[in-house]
């Protein structure tokens, strides 16, 4: 008799508290769902200060953590985190060991970060709930080149980091702005050498002057329209796919993970880009692709009997008041998504469970210090996120019904 695996998926955890001390009984529901699932998945959106330290390396939005937030997150029912992410470097390579040390501690499945480039590339896997299980994460940036895993070379050591995918924005102009932008060029003296002095390592090694135009690291490309663009490292993609490609030969459930800041203008709307990449990996293999980019939870697409999800926006958020960005109800909105799986790691159903960080009462009140845990959605909160969901992933082709103040989806 064939038995389902259950995989619960949720918003990315940028988590600065221990929050294991909270007792609210709808936050508790959430810890339920997640204790339920054979493996339940989060980003850990953040780095560890541990034995290795570190020294700040971003403004205003740096973040560290305790290493008791892991507890926190374990308590829940976590047992996979995906490590690759902006904040992951916030303490240099120093936060990424301790990262490591810390995660590796406590038996989390992981992937993401490592240190080197060999070990933050490669899939992280277990065996739970006599499943074989894997992931491979990865993050699309923007962030510094220095940011990223390197191995040693010749007079180089290596360079614990991120698990990168490399892409390049690209910025579509009508004819009359790239004649422009290529004079302001010339006229300016940019030649070779600058775009060498501006470029980093893993820049585009050519722009073509007729279609395409470089200052200070901006691509510029010839259109009949104005667009803004992303372009995908196709060799860094190929590395990530072999990745997958190796796991699920080798008989493992896998989860492909992406997470990115390269949003579209209207967060709710799914880039071109990420839905290249999300079937990609369900092509080299993987059971299910989990993103989070926009911080706003967006559609659900089924592609070859496997879900996408394109963000899962956000179920933990620590910021602090004066971050006035956040304050959209959007950003506080989620699901968690319980996924059940067959053999032959297609979907049989997904269960979307609708939560709000801090409760409905603490969006009224506009402390965003209070709002430091998900909590089960009733009534015409519940309503409301669920049928934007349905909606949106209605364009995609899935089927999301509502019942009882719950998504259900059915293969």
């Amino acid at each position: 008799m064939k038995q389902s695996f259950k995989v619960a998926v949720t918003g990315q955890s940028l988590i600065h508290h221990d929050v294991r001390s909270i007792t609210a009984p709808a936050f508790q529901g959430v810890c339920t769902l997640l204790r339920d699932a054979d493996l339940s998945f989060t980003n850990f959106e953040g780095t560890i200060f541990g034995r290795f330290e570190g020294w700040p390396l971003k403004g205003s939005y740096f973040g560290c953590s305790d290493p008791a937030v892991l507890d926190a997150l374990q308590t829940m029912g976590f047992r996979a985190l995906s490590l690759s992410n902006n904040h992951a470097f916030d303490l240099g390579p120093s936060g990424i060991l301790s990262t490591l040390e810390e995660v590796e501690q406590r038996g989390f499945l992981h992937a993401g970060i490592g240190r080197n480039h060999g070990q933050a590339a490669q899939a992280g896997k277990a065996t739970i709930g006599g499943r074989q299980v894997a992931v491979v994460a990865m993050d699309g940036g923007p962030g510094p080149d220095f940011m990223y895993a390197a191995d040693a070379g010749r007079g180089r050591p290596e360079r614990p980091g991120v698990n990168r995918l490399g892409v390049t924005q690209v910025l579509d102009v009508d004819d009359s702005a790239f004649t422009s932008l290529r004079f302001i060029r010339d006229a300016l003296g940019y030649n070779a050498m600058d775009l060498a002095n501006d470029s980093q390592p893993n820049d585009p090694p050519h722009v073509d002057g007729d279609t395409e135009v470089c200052i200070a690291r901006a691509v510029f490309r010839r259109a009949d329209h104005y667009a803004r663009n992303v372009r995908v490292d196709e060799t860094d993609l190929s590395r990530n796919l072999a990745a997958i490609a190796g796991a699920a030969q080798d008989g493992s459930m896998v989860i492909a993970y992406l997470h990115h800041h390269h949003w579209a203008r209207d967060w709710t709307q799914v880039p071109k880009w990420v839905s290249y990449v999300a079937r990609k990996c369900i092509d080299a293999g993987a059971a299910m692709f989990v993103s989070h980019g926009a911080p706003v939870l967006q559609p659900v697409e089924i592609y070859r009997k496997r879900p996408i999800f394109y963000s899962l926006g956000n179920f933990i958020f620590h910021v602090k008041s004066e971050e006035s960005a956040w304050t959209a109800p959007e950003v506080w909105e989620s699901v968690v998504g319980s996924c059940s799986f067959d053999d032959d790691n297609n979907l049989i159903e997904a269960r979307f469970s609708p939560v709000v960080i801090g409760g409905h009462d603490a969006l009224q009140d506009g402390e965003l210090e209070k709002r430091l845990v998900p909590q089960l959605a009733i009534g015409a909160s519940a309503e409301r996120i669920l049928r934007r969901f349905c909606e949106q992933s209605s364009r995609l082709g899935a089927r999301v019904e509502i019942s009882d103040g719950t998504g259900i989806l059915r293969l």
